[in-house]
């Protein structure tokens, strides 16, 4: 038995994953375990989820990895302060103590981690080279085009390259400053989001705005190339050397300082984001292209926190040259922890790798589970009132018949997802068809803002009638946006003549609560192989209302990751609207859910911008 422990830490997402001769055995971000969003700290919580997932202790790891290579990242830090000395001397100050302290010494930091218990040889791969392993090595295809696009690593920011067998290789790649990670999160700033995780935020806003910025960007801001590659005006950006992501030429050119957080949205910020958006979909494509030129292959694997930008993946897979593309479910920093891992088995151990049909990250269904006696005694110390039902059979049925009478239910089942998309594990779910769905869900139950669209669950077998997406292509990982099929839509492009947040107003389909105001629709394709229980669920669902669309959202409160345990998911249904909280076969239902007040205690604990 070879026992394989990967480790991605300190930068944003700190994650764990094992994997045992050649099989993923477990894999979860530490955040879901300190309650801290994005933690970026050292994974101890996950690390000893995942070595008691496998039953083993430390010292019977056989290699641990880190994803990524900390003295070739520190020597970019220090040489682009020095490039741009005298100016950058606040943020030098910032960023040199926790290399001084911590990340200069990782060896010695993961030993600590470790209980000073392993004592064998620690592997260090690049920071690309752990994305695109992540992306190939559990991925269905027996060889594949390999694009990573991220914020930054090392050096690169973009890379690719190709998997063969149990072997990748990277050819070209992009180097910092010129980022399309960094470039969209400039604008997240700017927008008034936070850097690292408000990049959805900008996604789900940009359809509410008109693209006219988009010859300003591409005038003044980036030389793009035909290949997709580009260079950025460096003076309009002040991630080198300062504490914020743009300059005051930025804020010039785009009419004004950055938008305050949580203030107003104004049409400037939808149609900024438009603009961004139509701009990385522009060089994601043309990265795309040029990669399937480079390496004449039929399928693409895409990893780096850039390939969570669902649409333009969308458009890749919809007008790209590419007959089927796969995208890391943990595409981010987390996914790291994962590639990392599988790098060291197949690449550096020359282990053999066998595709699965489907792929082997097992739903990405990774993360801890809990059993009927764990819930059962937890819902009795709570003084909860519960139902348990017998059989899945039963408890599908009692759940259909919660959803079709529009009420919302937190569904708790198996293992914990790994990546940032709940799969129907820790997942919130409503009725599709409801028109009052979107806001009540955003507003009385994420306690986000409205603008925010939530993702369909559908039979895989019926993605065709409902969204305009090749035959045959999965979308088990909620990562790809698709349109509504004309057949489903209630009014045609261009009927309603509405302006930014105006356009909520309008029903535009048959699963209203689900189509963005674009009529764009983020896909989860809901298999029997990966889904269990919760195809179950979708099934019951359709067979009572002749529709095979639900509404999933992650089972969390704005600011706060996504629920681990049954403790944290009841106080979740306590604090906000939820009408049911079901927990394996246990059903939990608020009878008078209109009168509870929300736990103003719990939310507090929250950061809400």
């Amino acid at each position: 038995m070879t026992a394989i422990l990967g480790i991605s830490a300190f930068y944003h997402d700190s994650a764990a994953a094992l994997v045992v001769d050649g099989r993923i055995v477990a894999a979860a971000q530490e955040e879901r375990f300190t309650r801290v969003k994005h933690d970026a700290g050292f994974p101890k919580h996950a690390i000893d989820y995942c070595l008691a997932a496998a039953g083993l202790s430390p010292d019977q790891l056989d290699y641990v990895g880190f994803y990524d290579k900390p003295l070739l990242k520190f020597e970019r830090l220090l040489e682009t302060y020095l490039a741009c000395a005298p100016r950058g001397f606040r943020s030098f100050l910032q960023a040199m103590p926790p290399w001084l302290r911590q990340k200069l010494y990782l060896p010695r930091e993961l030993s600590r981690g470790l209980d000073h218990q392993y004592t064998k040889r620690y592997v260090f791969t690049e920071h690309h080279e752990a994305h695109a392993a992540s992306a190939f090595f559990p991925s269905p295809f027996a060889e594949a085009a390999i694009l990573t696009i991220d914020g930054v690593g090392e050096w690169a920011t973009t890379s690719f390259g190709y998997g063969r067998g149990n072997r990748i290789t990277l050819t070209r790649e992009l180097r910092f400053p010129h980022s399309l990670g960094l470039l969209y999160s400039a604008f997240t700033y700017f927008c008034g989001f936070r850097v690292n995780s408000g990049e959805y935020k900008l996604m789900g806003l940009a359809p509410y705005g008109e693209p006219k910025y988009v010859a300003l960007i591409l005038d003044k801001l980036i030389d793009l190339k035909a290949d997709g590659s580009f260079r950025m005006d460096m003076r309009y950006f002040n991630y080198c050397q300062g504490l914020t992501m743009t300059s005051r030429r930025f804020d010039r050119l785009f009419g004004g300082p950055p938008r305050r957080p949580e203030s107003p949205l104004s049409e400037r910020e939808m149609d900024l984001a438009a603009s961004i958006q139509q701009v990385t979909e522009e060089i994601m494509l043309r990265s795309a292209r040029h990669v399937h030129a480079q390496t004449g292959m039929k399928n693409l694997c895409l990893a780096g926190g850039v390939a969570l930008n669902c649409v333009g993946n969308g458009r890749i897979l919809r007008e790209g040259p590419f007959e089927q593309i796969w995208i890391q479910p943990a595409a981010g920093d987390a996914g790291g922890a994962l590639g990392v891992a599988l790098f060291v088995w197949h690449q550096l151990l020359d282990q053999p790798r066998t595709p699965q049909p489907r792929d082997s990250q097992q739903g990405s269904l990774l993360g801890p589970a809990f059993s009927d006696e764990t819930i059962a005694s937890f819902l009795n110390s709570a003084g909860a009132e519960y139902r348990r039902c017998d059989s899945d059979a039963e408890l599908c049925e009692c759940v259909a018949d919660l959803l079709a009478s529009e009420k919302v239910v937190g569904w708790f089942q198996g293992r914990m997802e790994f990546g940032p998309r709940a799969l129907g594990a820790r997942s919130i779910l409503g009725d599709a068809r409801s028109t009052a769905m979107q806001s009540v869900m955003n507003l009385k139950i994420k306690f986000r803002e409205s603008f925010r669209p939530f993702a369909p669950s559908v039979l895989e077998e019926h993605v065709g009638e409902y969204f305009d997406m090749p035959s045959g292509q999965e979308s088990p990982y909620m990562l790809l946006v698709a349109p509504v099929r004309q057949a489903q839509r209630t009014i045609v492009n261009g009927q309603v003549e509405l302006r930014g947040l105006e356009k909520l107003k309008t029903c535009r389909s048959t699963i209203p609560a689900v189509t963005h105001v674009d009529y764009s629709v983020r896909v989860q394709s809901v298999d029997a192989a990966r889904h269990g229980r919760y195809r179950q669920l979708l099934e019951r669902f359709y067979a009572k209302t002749g529709c095979p669309v639900i509404i999933n959202t992650s089972f969390n409160v704005r600011g706060e990751p996504i629920v681990c345990t049954p403790e944290e998911a009841y106080r979740c249904f306590m604090a906000t609207h939820i009408d049911a909280l079901v927990l394996e076969r246990f059903v939990v239902v608020k009878q008078r859910c209109d009168e509870k007040p929300r736990n103003e205690a719990y939310l507090s604990q929250f950061s809400l911008d």
